[in-house]
């Protein structure tokens, strides 16, 4: 997993241009003079109007603009600690007519008599081109091939129809918006390119050929391109504005949110949860658990009424007990007549352009606190809420901070949460926030879709909903299974579960009154509820790795097609089917009484994880579908697929796991997964305190070769072994690192070997299947030879 920061230049590449489907420059529409081309970049300048030209990475450039020599800090958006040196020794070609620099990834050339740019990549191909003299009037205008699809800038709100899928063209306002919108000034091709401009807000216009940006905030406008695949991008991305910083493992499993409860309510529930086994860790309460509207920090503190034992910590050590976490809603108002609202009317704290006003819950006169201050931030994890942490309230339920027609309320609230308890304790922060802007990522900030409705043509709406979140780099989202507003029917329950065990925030909720515990909507929703939530904590090694490689590499557990088959114009809108990490793609059922459904397949070989049965991609397969019992989902291997798995607990960590099973579908092409793992619970991950270890595969005429690397890390697991099942032809023989492994009759005398290493053979769903018990930790290559 490797970051921008560690890439390295090679050769000199040459620009061969490819036809743009655009206007051609106006040759006397500038007067910027080249100044220098240079291992440093390209330097442009008129007067005292300069525009820099630097790559910040081998396929990262920043093109900033300083009218008058002005030259300003970077904005919210950008990351500091990702702000960059610049590289240096570039490449540098120059004739009488142009002026080209380059890196191993990059082409940038500046035509001397069309004062124009030019930006191609790796292989000459043309990609953006542009007079930066527009710049100077504070907007961007990039020219590219007609035939280009855009994606990125927004989603949508909860209540907005979602029928442009993932695909942006017209005009696109960068902003959060309102009700689980996801906005960014960004926005990229499957061509091969992305654009981030340093602004909070702004409108993109995107035309046949061109894209133009404006109503930027910034006086000396600056915006990286980046060039590459979509990971490549997305890489590019978050190496600039910011990683997200990894949940808590508990976070990977199930969350039952609930609006109007108290404590009796909720042991019976938790207690039924474990008593049945199904699997939860997380349970979010609403308005119930403060003492809201109450004086001496009411909204920060335990509602001792409605949970006695929350204060004492009580609670928190019962629920540990049974492996549960609390976490709790929080506002961004604060009740005027008391004393904090006092502290805030002294401080200034108030948002000046939101009126006080009677809260609906309390029926008491609340202010919104201003965030974008920093003293605001600073004040807001009070003495109160550290009580109510160390109690047992241990994540963030953001709410309503999104009415304001503020880009960064949301943004900087839940900043204000992450920097105090980061400040507080190691504990990981964990937040769930109902809009975004790209920045948020960087303080552990999910994205739920608001207050949706029930039903299934709201369910099926959060398909684009939850790609085109992903496709402005928010990695965690999540929605209100069941819907929040109305009462689902059975199926649509069922259903819903099952849509929710493959998105990356796995999570329940319901308006005041509404119940989402899977043993009240009946047997048969039960069992298919049910099972879908026990795959989804028996994946949790996959789930968790795939949680790191958000950090470590800018794209997480979920992705649209589009990221892994950018060529392929059957994905370019598809939001029927999403990948699952990169060994998964899944395509839910989302419609009621469905007997059958249509799914597309990409090129390359699919097996179905159920039932075993081998497509061949590139086309649209007719999948059979239960409509009496609601228990299949239509889940697909990729071929090269490896995937670890472990047994299925009543919680995250309830038991140490010694043992992984890894199922590996061998492909011709050499596939790798990086298993990792950690304390699941500090930051102690940021110091080189995980395990990481590469697991590799590929088959050939010979047979197979199975790899595991040397591990990364200082980080010791309980993880003794793993069960590695190599899918496919039966071997005659298996060595490994020279020697050979001890053969056993069956899996049953492998499983009784308590100690050492083994292999045997035998068959499953997907056929022929050979089973390799190897250590964890150790290097080994085993050969399973025809």
């Amino acid at each position: 997993m490797t970051t921008l920061r560690n890439l390295a230049l090679c050769g000199l590449l040459l620009t061969v241009a490819l036809p743009i489907h655009a206007a051609p420059a106006n040759p006397g529409g500038s007067s910027f003079q080249l100044e220098d081309a240079g291992p440093q970049g390209i330097d442009l300048v008129r007067g005292k109007d300069r525009i820099t030209l630097r790559f910040v990475a081998p396929n990262v450039l920043q093109v900033h603009a300083m009218p008058a020599g002005l030259n300003t800090p970077p904005g919210i958006v950008i990351d500091p600690p990702g702000i960059h040196g610049t590289l240096s020794n570039l490449r540098v070609s120059t004739t009488a007519d142009s002026a080209a620099v380059s890196t191993s990834d990059v082409v940038v050339t500046w035509d001397k008599h069309a004062k124009t740019l030019t930006i191609a990549d790796a292989q000459g191909h043309t990609l953006l081109q542009t007079d930066p003299s527009a710049l100077m009037d504070g907007h961007i205008d990039l020219q590219h091939d007609a035939a280009d699809t855009l994606y990125g800038i927004g989603s949508y709100d909860a209540f907005e129809p979602a029928k442009n899928g993932m695909m942006r063209s017209g005009v696109q306002i960068a902003k959060a918006g309102e009700q689980g919108y996801a906005g960014a000034p960004f926005v990229w091709s499957t061509r091969g390119y992305g654009v981030l401009v340093d602004a909070v807000g702004a409108k993109f216009d995107l035309l046949a050929g061109n894209i133009q940006i404006s109503g930027i905030t910034r006086d000396d406008v600056s915006y990286d391109v980046m060039v590459g695949t979509p990971p490549q991008i997305f890489a590019a991305l978050a190496d600039l504005s910011g990683p997200p910083p990894m949940f808590p493992k508990w976070a990977m499993g199930f969350t039952n949110s609930q609006w109007g409860i108290d404590q009796p309510e909720f042991e019976a529930i938790v207690h039924g949860y474990r008593s049945r086994h199904i699997p939860i860790d997380n349970f979010t309460f609403d308005f119930d658990w403060k003492a809201w509207g109450d004086d001496n920090y009411g909204e920060f503190r335990w509602n001792a009424t409605k949970f006695p034992d929350g204060p004492s910590g009580a609670l928190k050590a019962a629920m540990s007990q049974l492996g549960m976490h609390m976490t709790g809603i929080m506002k961004p108002r604060i009740h005027v007549d008391t004393v904090e609202g006092r502290y805030a009317q002294e401080h200034g704290f108030w948002m000046t352009s939101r009126p006080q006003s009677m809260d609906y819950f309390s029926l008491k006169t609340v202010g919104e606190l201003d965030f974008d201050q920093a003293r605001v931030r600073r004040w807001f994890f009070t003495p109160a809420l550290k009580q109510a942490f160390d109690t047992g309230i241990v994540g963030w339920w953001n709410d309503e901070a999104d009415d304001t027609n503020s880009n960064t309320q949301f943004l900087n609230m839940q900043r204000a949460l992450y920097d105090g308890q980061r400040a507080f304790t190691p504990i990981r922060v964990w937040s769930i926030n109902r809009d975004f802007y790209l920045g948020a990522q960087r303080y552990a900030y999910g994205l739920w879709s608001g207050d949706i409705d029930t039903g299934f043509d709201s369910m099926a709406s959060q398909r684009q909903r939850m790609l085109s979140a992903i496709n402005v780099g928010e990695m965690k989202w999540g929605m209100d299974g069941g819907g929040f507003k109305g009462h689902p029917d059975d199926e649509n329950y069922a259903r819903w579960i099952e849509f929710g065990a493959f998105v990356p925030i796995f999570r329940v909720h319901g308006a005041l009154g509404e119940k989402r515990q899977p043993w009240l909507y009946g047997p048969v929703a039960e069992q298919a509820a049910v099972n879908a939530i026990r795959l989804r904590y028996a994946l949790i090694p996959y789930i968790y790795s795939y949680e790191r490689a958000a950090t470590a590499e800018g794209v997480g557990l979920v992705r649209p097609l589009l990221f892994d088959y950018p060529g392929d114009p059957q994905v370019r809108d598809d939001v029927d089917a999403w990948m699952f990490g990169d060994s998964l793609l899944v395509a839910p059922i989302v419609a009621k009484g469905q007997t059958s459904k249509d799914i597309y397949l990409p090129a390359g070989q699919w097996i179905d994880y159920f039932k075993g049965t081998v497509y061949q991609g590139g086309q649209t397969i007719h999948y059979g579908v239960d409509s009496k019992t609601w228990s299949d989902i239509p889940l697909f291997i990729r071929e090269g697929a490896i995937i670890p798995t472990q047994p299925v607990m009543d919680y995250v960590g309830e038991h140490p796991v010694t043992e992984l099973s890894v199922d590996v579908f061998p492909a011709a092409q050499a596939s790798h997964f990086d298993y990792y793992d950690d304390d699941g619970k500090t930051y102690a991950y940021e110091h080189g305190a995980f395990f990481s270890q590469r697991l590799t595969a590929q088959r050939s005429s010979d047979g197979v070769v199975f790899g595991i690397d040397a591990p990364h890390g200082t980080f010791k697991p309980a993880l003794k072994y793993y069960l590695v099942k190599v899918h496919g032809d039966t071997p005659r023989t298996v060595g490994t690192n020279g020697g050979t492994l001890k053969h056993y009759a069956d899996l049953a005398e492998l499983h009784a070997a308590k100690t050492g290493e083994g292999w045997a053979t035998g068959s499953d769903r997907y056929g022929p299947v050979t089973w390799l018990k190897l250590a964890a930790g150790k290097v080994r290559q085993v050969t399973l030879g025809r």
